[in-house]
């Protein structure tokens, strides 16, 4: 329990030291980049309390998050605007309109609630089905977002969400969700899970109940996904359903494979590491655009570099930078080999 305590303290400082030193910083890409990581953040560590105790690579929460930022649209989006917004908004709804604060907790429970419902029956795959079944749910996902134009508008732009997500709030939240992924990685339902991701049989001879076990974790992933979409939502103030499918989930995906699934560790120092990285190549893409470099545009270098990086991970590290142990862990561990060779 030691070394735990020994990582949130770690990660939370960097948090703190990259939110703080960008607001010193005081440009406003910066502000932007950073905000956006932090956000990320959120999202990938909730796909590690899944993803890294199960062993089970997980597309739905992409899905998830549109859920939540949807959710937290529709509660908050003022009366007077939802007319423009929402044309086909229920009559019930049309009046309702929350602190952004309380619809970001609705948000998590909205998405948390979604995924309760239709993911028990998947928790029972393994391998190859549950990767597909996990991509199919997305898909579904994705197809009720576009269509229920009601709730969502439909494939069109919704607009008029009060910004709310500032660096202070979206790093609080980060913060959180690490010490969340911590306490249930070190919880027994989170031990247990780990074990089943290990050896199924030993752990089901045990008395582990993995569907369960699964769908716990996979329920709290939703939860967070449903937060992190809720604070993209009140940052970004419009959006369409295609901003929770393929690309998003790609990104996510490269982040905490990178740095590591079976780590909350990891599943920072990836968010940090692509995130920079992928600005950078952007830039990079957008400057060779900007001059008379090669024959025609250059497009999709980002995510073609992104791509080439996560295969030489795969195939250098499979574990991802932080695979199997925490920073607190190794760094604890490092300090007692000192001590005991001095």
């Amino acid at each position: 329990m030691k070394h735990s305590i020994l990582t949130a303290v770690l990660l939370i400082g960097l948090i703190v030291i990259v939110a703080v030193g960008t607001e010193l910083v005081g440009i406003r890409l910066y502000d932007r980049v950073v905000t956006n990581l932090l956000i990320s953040m959120v999202l990938v560590v909730g796909l590690q309390t899944f993803m890294g105790n199960s062993g089970l690579l997980s597309f739905a929460h992409i899905g998830f998050m549109g859920f939540g930022a949807y959710t937290s649209a529709v509660l908050t989006i003022p009366a007077q605007m939802k007319g423009m917004a929402l044309p086909d908004l229920y009559e019930v709804m049309k009046v309702v309109e929350l602190s952004p604060f309380v619809a970001m907790i609705a948000a998590g429970l909205v998405a948390a609630l979604v995924a309760a419902v239709v993911a028990y029956p998947l928790m029972r795959l393994s391998d190859a089905a549950a990767v597909i079944t996990s991509f199919a749910l997305l898909v579904v996902l994705y197809t009720v977002m576009n269509n229920w134009s009601a709730l969502t508008n439909g494939p069109r732009t919704l607009f008029g969400l009060p910004k709310t997500t500032t660096m202070p709030v979206v790093a609080a939240v980060a913060a959180l969700a690490v010490i969340v992924a911590l306490l249930f990685k070190e919880s027994r339902t989170g031990k247990l899970l780990r074990a089943s991701r290990e050896d199924e049989v030993a752990a089901a001879a045990l008395g582990a109940d993995i569907p369960r076990l699964r769908w716990q974790a996979f329920v709290l992933a939703a939860f967070l996904a449903g937060i992190g979409g809720a604070l993209w939502g009140h940052f970004i103030t419009s959006f369409a359903p295609k901003a929770f499918y393929l690309k998003e989930t790609f990104l996510i995906i490269t982040m905490l494979v990178i740095g590591g699934a079976g780590t909350v560790t990891g599943a920072v120092i990836g968010t940090l590491l692509v995130t920079f990285a992928y600005e950078g190549l952007r830039a990079t893409e957008g400057a060779l655009n900007a001059t008379s470099f090669g024959a025609g545009q250059v497009v999709g270098l980002t995510e073609i570099v992104l791509a080439l990086a996560m295969i030489a991970v795969m195939i250098l590290k499979p574990g991802g930078l932080f695979p199997t142990r925490e920073i607190g862990h190794l760094i604890l561990r490092a300090a007692r080999k000192k001590e005991t060779t001095s």
